[in-house]
């Protein structure tokens, strides 16, 4: 407990430091953990983090009162979107960010979030200042201590580069990464693990947007196509259910959920249309039947990694061909759109095996997907939905309401029904799993803007499972809620306090024969402060506890953070101190932290120890800067012995 006091004190020490790219930091940190809070899947954080880089680099007009434009904040919900539309629209152009707050379904801390992500430019078209060549390139280069696998590949570093150039209405690049492990150049010709690349053009007039080689692309609520932003739930921010189409490039490092081939998006007067052709190679372990010489796919491998001759050996090893077309027409507050899309695959895919758990899978080697969806805003109370179906006579249904009895209350209802069977490679709809399938529930949620300065949100969300799942072999259910207090007594102090319920059903791994199903029932506790003294200083602290029944197993974490930037010299400090100590596994404790542009890191902690890191920004000039990060693990075994794990990033980025 003495350690846990010591870090405490740690905020009363008076630190000055440059406040601006601090801040920025902070937010999108903090962005990307309410958004991804319940998130799965570590590909989804890393897409949150691209999307609020490529939003403060290319801030939305808010002004062009354009509603595609403005739903780039995809953070805002449809209805916030529809709201600031209709303001610029009414009243005139917005002169002062403090406008914002005044507008129905806006508050304080919803404009601090959205600040360094807009501009009150107006131009949707590039100026002729903007139609010169611009062009950036960022690398990263990251390594971890430890023992490292003599069967892998390649080295144990992690290279990601990406490029970009606009130039007017023209824009294009490319990513390449490697994994740990993995060769950086192989096949031939030698080319990096992961190549991705693109041009586009953006236009107002008839064509909208035309995108040449790799792209993701949503429409509607996104069960049947969404490689871009996933749907996710969330409790206590329920402006997160936007829902906007979409055809944009893909600069992201997930291997496999993106299309490569072209895409075209038009408009005429209400009307628009989207197009999209694809033909790309996935990752699959391959199996031959013994009467037949004809391969077939056992399964799809998702993970992208391949830094063994085995995993080398799935690589791109199947095709599958996509294509599809969206119509949609907006009519004053009512939107209508209808999808068709198909995916092929170039072997048919088969189940294997005995498991009752894949008895829904797909089999075969097409998949044709149809979708009708909409939204509209009747006064305060927008509408939306979608229905989906596949082949197979197997649907997804979403059905959603937002309303707002007053400027200082918004209410959430969302219903989804996920039939066992339902399929969709490229499909992401709102839900709590990495597959929206196999699952039904009903969520509501609330915003309240108690007092001038007092947020309270909260929300509870019922599912139930009607097949077997993941870790549980009879139909389930689970319950999640969450309460969540804000207070912002200044521009300077910000506090927050929530609790968490969540409960799950495994099976237990004990019983012999036939697992029964226990609930595990998980609470935690978590509070926070950030605080800037004077304009230079950027203090954090929070703890977590976390109670697991019916284990009983607990934990605690408690970190204090500082943020320094030199006056004098281009250069800013993020340094973290954090102890934990949980019973085990169960009961661990993720935590956030400042990362890499482009990057994120979420370590999982259990034990006891502590996590540490410092990383330094230097700014040269203005046209680069170098990032520094040194992160280390340091954990106690057999209750005296520290091992220690340690972790260097690298990164370089240059503009002009």
């Amino acid at each position: 407990m003495a350690r846990y006091l010591i870090i405490l004190c740690l905020c009363s020490f008076p630190i000055y430091c440059f406040s601006q790219e601090t801040n920025l930091s902070d937010i999108i940190v903090n962005i990307a953990e309410d958004l991804a809070a319940d998130e799965e899947d570590p590909e989804a954080v890393s897409i949150f983090i691209d999307r609020l880089h490529e939003l403060a680099e290319n801030p939305v007009k808010i002004n062009a009162a354009d509603e595609e434009e403005i739903s780039r904040l995809f953070f805002l919900s449809d209805f916030q979107v529809k709201a600031l539309v209709e303001y610029v629209h009414s009243s005139g152009r917005i002169v002062s960010v403090y406008e914002l707050a005044a507008i129905p379904g806006f508050d304080k801390a919803t404009v601090g979030m959205i600040i360094p992500f807009i501009t009150l430019g107006y131009y949707l078209v590039n100026n002729s200042d903007s139609a010169r060549w611009r062009n950036s390139m960022i690398t990263n280069l990251s390594t971890k201590s430890g023992n490292y696998d003599t069967s892998y590949l390649g080295s144990a570093c992690r290279i990601l580069t990406k490029y970009k150039f606009t130039s007017g209405a023209f824009s294009g690049g490319f990513t390449m990464e490697k994994d740990p492990g993995e060769k950086f150049l192989s096949g031939n010709p030698p080319l990096p693990d992961f190549l991705s690349a693109y041009i586009a053009f953006s236009g107002i007039g008839l064509i909208k947007k035309i995108i040449i080689g790799d792209f993701s692309a949503r429409f509607g609520q996104g069960t049947s196509i969404n490689t871009g932003m996933r749907r996710g739930i969330s409790l206590t921010s329920p402006g997160y259910m936007s829902a906007s189409d979409e055809i944009k490039p893909y600069t992201s490092t997930e291997e496999n959920k993106f299309f490569r081939g072209v895409a075209a998006e038009f408009s005429l007067k209400n009307l628009e249309l989207s197009m999209f052709f694809s033909k790309n190679y996935l990752d699959a372990t391959l199996g031959s039947s013994s009467s037949s010489s004809n391969n077939y796919i056992e399964n799809l491998y998702l993970a992208g990694v391949h830094n063994t001759p085995s995993l080398l050996n799935k690589k791109d090893v199947i095709s599958v061909t996509s294509y599809g077309i969206t119509i949609s027409y907006n009519l004053n507050n009512l939107k209508v759109g209808l999808v068709w899309a198909e995916n092929r695959f170039s072997l048919p895919i088969l189940l294997t095996g005995n498991d009752p758990e894949k008895i829904f899978d797909f089999t075969g080697d097409k998949n044709s997907l149809y979708s009708i969806y909409y939204n509209s805003l009747i006064k305060n109370i927008l509408l939306f939905g979608e229905l989906s179906a596949n082949d197979n006579k197997k649907y997804a249904v979403i059905q959603g309401i937002s309303f707002r009895p007053s400027d200082r209350l918004t209410i959430n209802f969302l219903f989804r029904n996920y039939n066992p069977g339902y399929a969709t490679f490229y499909g992401n709809g709102p839900g709590t799993g990495t597959k929206t399938t196999n699952e039904k529930g009903v969520l509501g949620n609330f915003s309240f803007e108690a007092a001038k300065h007092l947020f309270i949100s909260g929300g509870c969300a019922i599912q139930s499972f009607s097949w077997l799942k993941y870790r549980c072999s009879a139909p389930s259910r689970g319950v999640r809620q969450e309460v969540k207090v804000q207070f912002l007594p200044t521009e300077k102090l910000t506090l927050d306090a929530s609790y968490n319920y969540r409960l799950s059903m495994v099976d237990n791994a004990e019983q012999k024969g036939i697992p029964i199903q226990d609930e595990v029932i998980t609470r935690s506790l978590k509070a926070s402060s950030r605080y800037s003294v004077l304009e230079n200083l950027n203090l954090g602290i929070r703890i977590d506890y976390k109670i697991v029944d019916p284990s009983g197993s607990r934990g605690i974490l408690l970190f204090q953070e500082i943020n320094y930037g030199f006056k004098r010299v281009p250069i800013t400090l993020w340094a973290r101190y954090c102890l934990f100590n949980t019973d085990d596994w169960a009961a661990r404790i993720y935590t956030y932290e400042n990362d890499l542009l482009y990057s994120f890191s979420i370590p999982a902690l259990a034990g006891e120890g502590s996590r540490s890191y410092i990383m330094v920004r230097w700014k040269i000039r203005d046209f680069a800067e170098l990032r520094i990060k040194y992160g280390m693990n340091s954990l106690i075994t057999n209750g005296m012995s520290a091992e220690n794990t340690d972790e260097v990033k690298m990164q370089f980025r240059v503009w002009f």
